[in-house]
């Protein structure tokens, strides 16, 4: 899967890695929902830095596109809630 941290570029997940960061992507969903600013942080950069650690570069000169868009680090609770989904940020 493709996935696009805004503002850091396009990284390849493997599959076998989706389970984990969709409990993640419930718990940045779930401080959301109870507006836990501390929770939320917390719960993002979770997400994000398990992104990164499972993720290898995509090819910078590939013209693929993303198959999922995750906000950067410093994005607002706000922003994060406008990008949620039924199914969070991650979907499955």
């Amino acid at each position: 899967m493709i996935v696009r941290i805004l503002g850091e570029g396009q990284v390849d997940v493997p599959d076998e890695a989706l389970e984990r960061l969709n409990e993640l992507d419930a718990t940045v969903e779930q401080a959301v929902e109870a507006g836990d600013e501390v929770a939320f942080k917390a719960a993002l950069d979770a997400l994000l830095d398990a992104v990164r650690r499972e993720a290898t570069p995509h090819d910078v000169d590939s013209l693929d596109e993303s198959d999922l868009i995750l906000p950067p680090a410093d994005a607002t609770m706000a922003e994060v809630a406008q990008m949620l989904s039924g199914d969070g940020l991650i979907p499955g």
